[in-house]
């Protein structure tokens, strides 16, 4: 059945200006790094992205790694763009990553110009594209110079191959650094994608700020804490639930943040929301952040996530509630 995408698909999403750039992302994108694998149902996926797009979300995150196994969300997702979108292309933002485990040997990972620019090569061929919107370095390689890492990311657009780029997980000083040297080059950072939650706050100690001063969008990952940030685990932890199959979720994770959890829950309660809705909308409040780049794993989650967008406002007591739970 041939997709069509809604007429209605920009009336209600919001839009926000990349750092001091010229680029606008949806205040909510979607991320691939779960459930678009070789392992997962294809047509879900699709779905997904179906809705996604008739809801206004523009952006779809990638990255070399996204599965499992590795490169086969990428290959999923230049299935469906070829399927089904490949009329839109100029309405989406795509964006991919280089930086983890790819293939055996030395040049497999990390932050070398050899890695960095085969792994964009490989992205590009797995998606059908001829180039992404937005080339990120996924994390600093703590062997290879700076300089060397953004020397890659500059000749990926100068080629061509992507028309932005992007750090993800650098500390503040590092992306300060890093901003510097893509200046220089004639290549500027559009934007930062680091690891942010009501949970998980790092960002708020420096990295916010040299964004701010640098002009530099910033799109969180892992907005919602892997899932503790719903009402998924209000009750424990449910047989078949994230924490009971992944690394990056542990049931003592669950148990130690149970009370907070609840807490947080009747906050959103009492705003007419859920945990995850108020979760997001607590981090979009910060007008230093683009957008917060969600998971899914069905329609329903990515339909209940963007109706945060009716309710982003908190009142000062709301936030000190907030706050006296997360101390």
């Amino acid at each position: 059945m041939t997709y069509l995408p809604k007429e209605s698909r920009y009336d209600e999403m919001v839009y926000n200006r990349c750092g001091k750039w010229g680029l606008k992302l949806p205040a909510v994108s979607l991320g691939l790094w779960h459930n678009f694998g070789g392992i997962d149902v294809f047509e879900n996926g699709r779905a997904m992205l179906h809705r996604a797009f008739d809801l206004g979300i523009t952006h779809f995150d990638l990255a070399n790694n996204y599965g499992p196994p590795p490169g086969s969300a990428e290959e999923n997702f230049g299935k469906i763009l070829k399927q089904d979108f490949s009329a839109y292309r100029d309405e989406l933002i795509i964006s991919s990553k280089a930086g983890y485990l790819m293939w055996p040997g030395p040049y497999g990972e990390w932050g070398s110009r050899k890695y960095v620019l085969a792994s964009l090569d490989q992205s590009l061929k797995r998606m059908g594209l001829e180039y992404v919107d937005i080339f990120y370095s996924h994390r600093p390689d703590p062997d290879t110079p700076l300089e060397e890492t953004m020397m890659a990311l500059d000749r990926a657009v100068r080629s061509g191959k992507a028309l932005y780029v992007g750090i993800s997980n650098y500390p503040a000083d590092m992306a300060k650094e890093a901003a510097r040297i893509l200046k220089d080059l004639g290549t500027p950072c559009l934007i930062h994608q680091p690891r942010y939650s009501m949970f998980e706050r790092w960002v708020e100690d420096g990295l916010l700020d040299v964004l701010e001063d640098e002009g530099i969008g910033c799109i969180p990952f892992s907005p919602l804490a892997q899932g503790l940030l719903t009402n998924k685990y209000l009750k424990g932890i449910p047989e078949g639930s994230r924490a009971t199959r992944e690394v990056f979720l542990k049931k003592e994770d669950v148990d130690s943040a149970h009370d907070k959890i609840v807490a947080l829950n009747n906050i959103a309660q009492e705003r007419g929301q859920s945990l995850a809705q108020m979760a997001l909308a607590w981090i979009l409040r910060d007008k230093r952040i683009t957008s917060v780049l969600i998971g899914a794993s069905s329609v329903k989650q990515i339909d209940d996530n963007v109706t945060m967008l009716k309710n982003r406002s908190f009142s000062e007591e709301e936030l000190a509630a907030i706050e006296a739970v997360l101390k």
